[in-house]
């Protein structure tokens, strides 16, 4: 059965060497090599430990030179304020005393106020020479009416001042303003044309002219016109509601502007104004 050997045993190198000359630098070197490593790993090791040491203690004085750095410029930053305070209140009194201080007013001295006095004359004069003036009963009368009079526009507190005041008031009639004929568009009994429709229609096709330029131009249609029917049956105002050709529109307007008189549209018994609509047929004779 096969012995496990180490490979950096002693051992292992009597097995490779065996047989060989072992007084050779390479038998040496190569048993000493275990040794070798092992101390490499130790310095290794150590020299590990001595970085993250000396790098913990880099931090810590750091963090030290930091915070003394910080206290330093705090010290200095607290003695400028408390100098400029210092300043300021050193400051302020100066101003206070410069505004207090006002000009003093000048005082007069014994000669201008002497210059200042006026000397007062006083005329002696004969009794007979003195005129008063003597103002009679009536003037004062008049004149106190005059400076206690009031109007009534301007008001009095005296309550014993009483005026009838007048007003004229004018008043205006309106006058009715003229109604606006109503004209219906439906009404109880509504306008008829003498004879009936048949007889409109009738009196329409005979007065009816078919224009010139429409019949060459083969236009036919209807045109549906309206009107008013006045209280006496007279036609009033016409209006085309739906066209067919500017002359036919015309035309139409025409003959129903001739109409002769309708019998006039009632409202409670009362002839009113009515709406009337008529359509009126344009046709060519084949």
């Amino acid at each position: 059965m096969a012995k496990d050997v180490d490979l950096s045993s002693n051992e292992w190198t009597d097995i490779v060497f065996e047989g060989k000359n072992k007084e050779f630098g390479a038998y040496q070197l190569r048993r000493q090599s275990a040794s070798r490593h092992n101390r490499a790993v130790l310095f290794t090791i150590i020299g590990l430990v001595l970085v993250l040491i000396g790098g913990y203690f880099w931090g810590m004085y750091s963090d030290f030179r930091r915070a003394q750095y910080e206290a330093q410029l705090q010290a200095q930053l607290e003695q400028q304020l408390a100098q400029l305070a210092e300043e300021a209140e050193a400051e302020e009194p100066e101003e206070e005393q410069q505004a207090v201080q006002e000009p003093e007013p000048e005082q007069a001295t014994p000669e201008e106020i002497l210059n200042t006095i006026k000397d007062t004359q006083i005329a002696v004069v004969a009794d007979n020479e003195v005129q008063e003036d003597i103002t009679s009963k009536d003037e004062v009368q008049e004149s106190t009416a005059a400076a206690g009079a009031t109007t009534f526009d301007q008001g009095t507190d005296d309550l014993n001042v009483v005026r009838e005041h007048k007003e004229e008031v004018i008043v205006e009639e309106k006058k009715p303003e003229p109604k606006k004929e109503e004209i219906f568009t439906a009404v109880e009994q509504m306008p008829q044309f003498p004879g009936g429709d048949a007889e409109l229609y009738k009196w329409i096709a005979s007065h009816l002219e078919y224009p010139q330029m429409a019949a060459e131009n083969n236009i036919q249609g209807r045109v549906t016109v309206r009107f008013v029917v006045k209280e006496d049956g007279s036609i009033g105002r016409v209006e085309v509601l739906r066209g067919k050709d500017p002359d036919l529109d015309r035309e139409a307007q025409r003959v129903v502007k001739a109409l002769p008189k309708f019998i006039p549209g009632k409202m409670n018994g009362r002839a009113v104004q009515v709406w009337y609509t008529l359509p009126i047929n344009f046709k060519l004779q084949q």
